[in-house]
């Protein structure tokens, strides 16, 4: 019996996917969830598991197409007559193996070697690593950059145009006895489906919206001072961290709730109030930056916000963020203070209507009750759009987190 292999259903904002690299070919076996192939989204990567057990009878769509939801991608024979690759043989009779002796070639040999021995590599890759003749060894010392360290096609081209320089280089100090300048290479790489929607937001943004930034200063002396008090008891406690960014998810808070239109939205010739605190933060990603949504922060005690955003990092890095935590959100924040970023502008996450930036912390002088201090200062960051945010509200609720901020309560008083 024929059983269909289906894009899984996406999410209402997402209308389309990009196949990147099939686990299996046609004719081979496969197990009942085992990952048949690697979808990704303009938002996340995700693995379509085989909803049946059989052979892999035909492959519709191949690497690099671009599918739509419940569309069929490949066929699974469930009756196929196939052994498992993983089922046990019985080996032979001593007499039908001196009858049938089996003769391997080189090539194949060959094959299987590279087979087993890089089985990161993806499958335009090998091809090109085949092509090539790069042994084994060699292909084992490229970095890959694909999903879950997967070696890609554009990382062996970058192996071979660095040992061509290398080679140039050695050959023309041999030959005129002088330092040679290597080779000047140039690649085109494809943007991934998530890079493209980045761009096409961040630009939709900019075109549609009137953003203006505001700017004020935080002396981070009490948080620094609480942290440093209550850390070991509050990862005894609850078993993670305590970080900043709870603290700052907070201060938000508390400033939309003085100033509603902040957590606002425009809806065509409407102005959308949202009465709940969806937060999103800014993750850096080896695929690029994802805004994971803490839903109903509000409601959150620090220890369940910091619990969150160390989830969403790591599982950020492994690309196993779902399309639901990464949809939606009524304000966001970033962090380029973890970079080492003194100033910025951020850019709206449409269709919301601010973010806050956050930068590196730093000591600096300033004045306290007419005497020059030393003081752990941080600049932040309000983009807003002025079509619907005036500058008295920005410039107030960017106040009103700055105070949140500096008058922090003690991390244990929550539950």
């Amino acid at each position: 019996m024929l059983v269909e292999v289906k894009v899984p259903a996406l999410s209402e904002s997402v209308a389309e996917a990009t196949l990147i690299s099939w686990h299996k070919k046609a004719g081979e076996y496969v197990n009942r969830s085992e990952n048949l192939i690697d979808i990704e989204t303009d938002k996340v990567v995700m693995e379509l598991p085989a909803p049946s057990a059989g052979v892999l009878a035909k492959v519709l769509k191949g690497d690099g197409a671009t599918v739509a939801s419940g569309e069929v991608i490949a066929m699974i024979e469930t009756e196929a007559a196939v052994q498992p690759e993983n089922e046990v043989k019985p080996a032979p009779a001593a007499s039908q193996q001196a009858q049938a002796p089996v003769t391997v070639s080189a090539e194949k040999v060959s094959a299987e070697a590279v087979d087993t021995a890089i089985p990161m590599l993806m499958p335009a890759a090998r091809k090109l690593a085949e092509e090539n003749n790069l042994k084994a060894t060699e292909t084992s010392a490229i970095k890959g950059t694909g999903l879950g360290g997967r070696i890609t096609k554009e990382d062996v081209q970058a192996y071979m145009a660095s040992k061509s320089g290398a080679a140039t280089k050695v050959e023309a100090e041999s030959t005129t006895g002088k330092l040679a300048i290597g080779a000047r290479t140039e690649r085109r790489v494809a943007m991934s489906r998530l890079r493209q929607r980045i761009a096409e937001r961040l630009v939709e943004s900019q075109s549609t919206a009137a953003i203006l930034t505001t700017f004020n200063e935080v002396n981070m002396q009490a948080i620094i001072d609480l942290r440093t008090r209550y850390k070991a008891e509050f990862e005894k406690e609850h078993g993670v961290k305590l970080g900043f960014m709870s603290f700052f998810v907070k201060a938000v808070i508390a400033a939309l709730k003085k100033y509603p239109i902040v957590n606002a939205s425009v809806e065509g010739n409407e102005i959308v109030y949202h009465d709940y605190y969806d937060i999103g933060i800014a993750v850096g990603s080896p695929r690029g930056l994802v805004v994971p949504v803490i839903r109903d922060a509000d409601r959150l005690s620090l220890a369940e916000i910091e619990l969150q955003i160390a989830d969403f990092a790591k599982r950020a890095q492994d690309g196993k963020l779902t399309i639901e935590e990464l949809s939606g959100g009524t304000f966001s924040i970033t962090n380029g203070g973890v970079f080492g970023s003194m100033l910025s502008t951020p850019i709206i996450n449409p269709p919301q209507s601010a973010i806050l930036g956050i930068h590196a912390t730093k000591e600096r002088p300033v004045v306290e009750n007419g005497q020059i201090v030393i003081r752990p200062m941080n600049y932040l960051a309000l983009s807003y759009d002025h079509r619907i945010i005036d500058g008295r509200e920005a410039v107030l609720s960017l106040v009103a987190m700055k105070e949140a901020l500096e008058y922090p309560m003690s991390p244990l008083l929550e539950k």
